[in-house]
């Protein structure tokens, strides 16, 4: 018997906004201008994945 894998969530721009403590607004600045993390329209949502987020802040820090 196989075990579920579990799926992270994926975070919503508020959430991705209070991480990080910048406003929503410059998220959406960022990915106009494809210089934040990297995002993914889920219907009409933009989603972050975590790992993705830390990885372009890991990135942004060295």
């Amino acid at each position: 018997m196989t075990t579920p894998t579990a799926v992270p969530r994926l975070w919503s721009v508020t959430d991705v906004s209070a991480f990080l403590g910048i406003p929503v607004g410059t998220l959406y600045q960022w990915r106009h201008r494809r210089i934040g993390p990297r995002a993914s329209r889920v219907g009409r949502h933009l989603r972050y994945d975590p790992a993705d987020v830390r990885a372009w802040l890991d990135q942004k820090a060295a």
